[in-house]
């Protein structure tokens, strides 16, 4: 897998319950999975993508899409490829199988699939499966910080949607939430540029109650919050906001989220991690200490909410 571009068109998709969101390993990643051990499998065949898609009556490109995990697999077409790549035992054949099957599922958020944006959908299921997810926002609080009420305030203002549907948005962003406090938790690090803590999202009480948020987040053991300064100047990340998702499985690589106004892109290819991973790097370090976060929270907090003439939106 190297590249996913999205948006006005399907991603990877699938899974279960609201109540399974913090279990992880959704479709998206259970396709990843088997497509990884597809693609493993045929080197050590020494095949190419073309004698393997011959085998299946299929191109070389939906090799490539299964490989990579874009695509929902039928079964006949895994076990003709395993019995190519030299896999015969019925237990081995058996447990890919089954993967494959749970991989054609559809996701947890399926009962939110009416306001969830297809391209979104395979990060909600990286989200779940991820041990560490490292962020940087210069715009918004990252969502899985966010409070209901800061959210419902940026989707009020930013979407043109009824109440209903921006609600059901809200909620989702909830249930995600979900995740930093379940029992195989990943580790979060965000660093929040300061501009994004200064903009007026709701009025004073709603971002009192996000600052207050942030606080107690960042308390958590598996979450690590940091604020980049003005003072910091010019830096890497100015080009916009991404993260970084890296999973326990070794077959599954580091991913890169970059998300756009009608879509998203999906970076896995070594060199494209390694410079997001530099950059993250670069702004952890330009960025004010993990421990002085909650200091830094409360003193921006009277500065702009005590300030005379500070104007909030009506």
């Amino acid at each position: 897998m190297a590249k996913w571009q999205t948006g006005g068109r399907p991603v990877p998709t699938g899974g279960h319950d609201v109540a399974e969101a913090q279990q992880g390993g959704g479709p998206t990643v259970r396709r990843m999975l088997v497509g990884s051990q597809l693609r493993r499998l045929r080197v050590q065949k020494g095949l190419s993508r073309e004698q393997a898609g011959e085998a299946i009556r299929a191109s070389e490109w939906k090799i490539h899409r299964l490989e990579n995990g874009q695509v929902g697999f039928k079964e006949r077409d895994i076990v003709d490829l395993l019995g190519l790549y030299g896999v015969t035992d019925a237990g081995e054949v058996g447990a890919v199988v089954a993967l494959a099957r749970e991989a054609n599922e559809q996701g947890w958020w399926h009962h939110y699939g009416d306001v969830l944006p297809l391209w979104f959908r395979a990060y909600v299921d990286l989200e779940q499966a991820a041990t560490l997810i490292r962020a940087f926002e210069a715009q918004f609080i990252p969502g899985l910080l966010q409070t209901e009420s800061y959210a419902r305030a940026v989707m009020g203002d930013a979407l043109e949607e009824s109440p209903e549907d921006i609600q059901r948005r809200v909620n989702l962003r909830v249930a995600r939430q979900a995740l930093l406090t379940s029992a195989d938790a990943p580790r979060l690090w965000a660093v929040i540029d300061e501009a994004a803590l200064r903009r007026p999202v709701g009025g004073p009480e709603v971002m009192r109650e996000q600052f207050d948020h942030l606080i107690a987040c960042s308390q958590l053991p598996n979450v690590t919050l940091q604020v980049l300064p003005y003072g910091a100047g010019a830096h890497p990340a100015m080009v916009g906001a991404f993260s970084i998702l890296r999973f326990a499985d070794r077959d599954l690589p580091d991913v890169v989220y970059l998300e756009h106004l009608t879509g998203a892109m999906y970076l896995d290819k070594r060199e494209d991690v390694q410079q997001y991973l530099h950059v993250m790097e670069s702004i952890s370090v330009r960025a004010a200490r993990p421990g002085s976060t909650a200091a830094i929270l409360e003193s921006i907090a009277k500065e702009d909410m005590d300030l005379p003439g500070r104007r909030w939106p009506a």
